[in-house]
């Protein structure tokens, strides 16, 4: 095919063929896949890439379009939380202000709800209602035993229509523990509160705490049992993954343009400094636990913790692993301590403020502490270059937010939320909107259509997308 041949649909169906079939370093059990580079694309797309059509999964250039969720827990002090104003001319407020030098690639939303998650007849249970309705819009089953019912998470739905495009369809990651049965809340299963992506009504994806392991399933290849071997084996000579695929990436040089190898260089810089940071974590483990079998490889810090996993989900969609990943920084109802921060007080304790202005204010700084690695986040990937010359930032919506309002009151309406990047164009960040009082599904009701999937009139409890985002 030459370019005269190409028109907008093949270069569309071309270009995200070019990014789901990404070319690997391969050594010792490992398949390190590699961003795409425009040494790499066949010729005749990277100059016309520009005038392609949007297809499934892709943004009106061909490139990938992305989607990721951070969930934050136990509600927000209010006060510190919404911006002034309105439109182009809010000003943020203190909890956002991490967010200021991206204030043009973020909007905040503002009157949405989740009135599936009040207690109606069910009485007690906020925070499981939260999490577990926070990406699905339904009123969840009050159980605590086997038979759960919540349903798909919009995560889920956009994984099952766009997952065969890539490695993994969607990742599930969380930065607190997983328990997958048993009461947590008030007559409700703990797979409600450690829960919020769902496959179906009835199964949960559980999300993955260990950041050893999604390295792992990143960058090792073939299934789990073989994976682990290859890591021992690893582990065995001491080496770190890019030796041994240091040859095969000596040879792709020989290929690249000068821009693409440092784009290369700093790649494999990034996935060596998190392995490295795994490590050590693990060597900490090791330390604290002797006698464990196996080092947990979670950081002892909250704070790297998150980053650890925020950066592998960067990784993720830089080399378009998946388009789909959430990631839990706590569950609703955590009473972590926040000693990186002076709060030695659990959150959830401090979240039941009474007004207490001691208790808001150590409530706003955990709010802030949270606000930074999401911040932290967005301009990682907005210093990616996608695959059309974009940031992998403008070529994503991520989102960002909690199923309770205020953690006194466990009200469900007007709940925090935040939606950065530009959808690949179709968004128009920027922006404060009030969008009156709507279902929350209503928004994912509109992501969903920016991803090309057909079909879907109805998501939740939603009334019709919101289509002015």
């Amino acid at each position: 095919m030459t370019p005269r041949d190409l028109t907008a649909e093949s270069i569309a169906e071309q270009a995200h063929l070019t990014a789901s079939r990404r070319k690997f370093l391969r050594g010792l059990g490992l398949a390190v896949a590699l961003p795409a580079m425009e040494s790499l694309l066949p010729r005749g797309i990277n100059a016309a890439v520009a005038g392609a059509t949007r297809g499934l999964g892709t943004t009106a250039s061909g490139a990938p379009l992305r989607m990721a969720v951070l969930y934050f827990p136990n509600g927000a002090n209010q006060k510190c939380w919404w911006p002034t104003g309105e439109g182009a001319g809010f000003q943020l407020n203190r909890t956002m202000e991490p967010l200021a030098s991206l204030r043009d690639k973020i909007q905040v939303l503002g009157g949405l709800d989740h009135m599936n998650a009040t207690a109606g007849k069910d009485g007690g249970g906020d925070h499981a209602r939260a999490s577990s309705t926070f990406l699905t819009g339904v009123r969840v089953k009050k159980t605590s035993g086997a038979d759960i019912r919540a349903g798909v998470s919009v995560d889920q739905l956009v994984a099952q229509k766009i997952g065969h495009l890539t490695r993994f369809p969607s990742l599930e990651l969380t930065c607190d523990g997983v328990r997958k049965s048993g009461p947590c809340d008030t007559g409700y299963s703990c797979a409600y509160d450690f829960n919020i992506s769902w496959r179906t009504p009835n199964a949960p994806m559980p999300p993955e705490p260990n950041p050893r392991l999604v390295f792992e399933r990143l960058f090792g290849a073939g299934p789990a049992g073989e994976r682990q071997k290859n890591f021992a084996r690893r582990l065995g000579q001491q080496k770190s993954i890019l030796d041994f695929v240091l040859d095969d990436a000596r040879d792709l040089e020989g290929q690249l343009a000068s821009r693409d190898r440092r784009k290369l260089d700093e790649y494999l810089t990034s996935v060596r400094e998190i392995e490295s940071r795994i490590q050590q974590a693990e060597k900490l483990g090791a330390a604290a636990d002797p006698g464990g079998e196996t080092p947990s490889g979670i950081p002892a810090g909250h704070r790297e913790h998150i980053r650890i996993m925020c950066d592998m989900v960067a990784l993720a969609f830089e080399t378009d692993a998946t388009r789909v990943a959430t990631l839990i920084l706590a569950h609703d109802g955590s009473n972590r301590a926040f000693p990186e921060i002076g709060i030695p007080e659990g959150h959830h304790s401090l979240s039941h403020h009474q007004g207490r202005a001691d208790r808001l204010e150590k409530v706003a700084q955990i709010d802030l502490f949270y606000m930074r690695e999401y911040a932290r986040l967005l301009e990682k990937l907005d210093r990616t270059k996608d695959v059309d010359g974009n940031s992998v930032l403008h070529n994503s919506m991520i989102v960002y937010g909690g199923g309770n309002g205020d953690g006194n009151r466990h009200n469900h309406d007007n709940l925090p939320f935040v939606l950065a990047g530009n959808g690949g164009g179709t968004l128009s960040p920027g922006r404060y909107l009030k969008a009156g009082s709507r279902p929350m599904s209503d928004v994912y009701l509109a992501m969903i259509d920016r991803f090309g999937i057909g079909g879907v009139d109805r998501f939740g409890d939603s009334t019709g997308p919101l289509d002015s985002i």
